[in-house]
């Protein structure tokens, strides 16, 4: 884990200092207001650690949104404006790219801009409309009656999915009418303050339907007793290394990948009605063969988030064997989400959010 951080930091440091010779040269103005520019990017990139420390609770609760959702959002930013001198400098080799566009240039600049605004604003927008994914599963006769179930995963509540966003995405799915609601973990993005400040448990109370969920690694981040304690004044039902029967369904939970000590699938199966339709929540979905080989009729994850925006979804393609929609092995399927919240900035680009609409014949 630590050569993750130290890898992570070192690109970023590396991008920053790429991206800044560039604005440096590009802006069409003095070396004062060159360094005000430079200053305040700076800003927003201590931000995404000012939120993950404990200043963040030197703040009053909004400001501390507000240095997250500007910390988290500028990691995105980053990565447009490194992939968008880059295209620029590679134009440069090829002779397509003016280097009058790159120096002190006002259309340079502009284009930039109006390019960026475009992007993020599309990004936001695709991000606040939530999709709604419709599937159709078949019980195999173990169904005395269909049975309809709302999934998602990956709801990060917290800092940048607030109480008034919980309040819409409660609507959203008690308008489904579902009998069962399950949860792929994740649902806190991994400070407690401002779901406790919020009272969120609150908005959980009004589910009109059971809910079911099982742990993610950002409710590991959170801590794994806090998430557990709000959990229960939410009125969530957790699974962890556990199952629950209802009705016809047996909802199985594997506790989140990051307890190594986890029970396996096969270890879970012995432990649960296998004559009932199993349901297995696995939080993230690595070595999907084992659902099949342990005789799981359907297994529910998240947590790759489809990569959120292109193209760290080519990491995610690469990296999972699916890492996005529905999926079959055997008889076994499988439905991998790209979550209804998000980590970070609220933008999707190339991707979406989403909830998952299963009638179970």
């Amino acid at each position: 884990m630590i050569w993750f951080f130290i890898i992570f930091f070192t690109v970023m440091l590396a991008g920053h200092g790429y991206v800044y010779w560039h604005v440096w040269q590009i802006l069409p103005c003095g070396n004062g207001v060159k360094w005000v520019v430079l200053v305040l990017m700076t800003l927003a990139f201590a931000c995404l650690f000012i939120c993950n420390s404990p200043l963040q609770f030197k703040f009053p609760l909004k400001i501390a949104q507000a240095v997250y959702d500007i910390g988290c959002s500028w990691i995105f930013i980053l990565l447009y404006l490194f992939m968008t001198f880059l295209l620029l400098d590679l134009g440069r080799l090829l002779h397509v790219t003016p280097k009058w566009f790159l120096h002190n240039s006002i259309v340079g600049t502009e284009s930039i801009v109006i390019l960026l605004v475009i992007v993020f604003t599309y990004g936001y927008c695709h991000y606040i409309d939530k999709y709604r994914e419709t599937i159709t599963l078949d019980s195999k006769g173990k169904l005395k009656k269909e049975m309809t179930v709302v999934m998602v995963s990956d709801l990060h509540i917290g800092y940048h999915n607030p109480r008034k966003e919980l309040a819409l995405w409660v609507d959203m799915l008690n308008a489904e009418h579902a009998d069962l609601i399950l949860v792929a973990g994740d649902i806190i993005d991994g400070s407690i303050r401002p779901v406790d400040e919020e009272h969120m448990e609150e908005e959980f109370r009004r589910l009109n339907a059971p809910v079911v969920a099982c742990y993610g690694n950002h409710d590991y981040l959170t801590g794994i007793e806090r998430s557990r304690e709000f959990f229960k004044k939410a009125g969530i039902q957790l699974v962890q290394d556990s199952n629950v029967t209802i009705g016809d369904l047996c909802v199985i939970g594997r506790d989140d990948r990051t307890n190594r000590r986890r029970k396996s699938v096969k270890e879970l199966t012995k432990a649960a009605d296998m004559s009932k339709y199993t349901i297995l929540l696995d939080h993230q979905p690595y070595h999907l063969e084992q659902a099949e080989q342990s005789g799981i009729d359907f297994q529910f994850s998240g947590h790759t988030h489809e990569g959120q925006v292109w193209p760290i979804s080519l990491i995610t393609h690469a990296t999972y064997e699916c890492d996005f929609g529905p999926w079959q092995r055997g008889d076994t399927q499988y439905y991998i989400s790209s979550g209804l919240g998000i980590w970070g900035g609220k933008f999707r680009i190339g991707t979406r959010s989403e909830y998952v609409v299963a009638t179970i014949k």
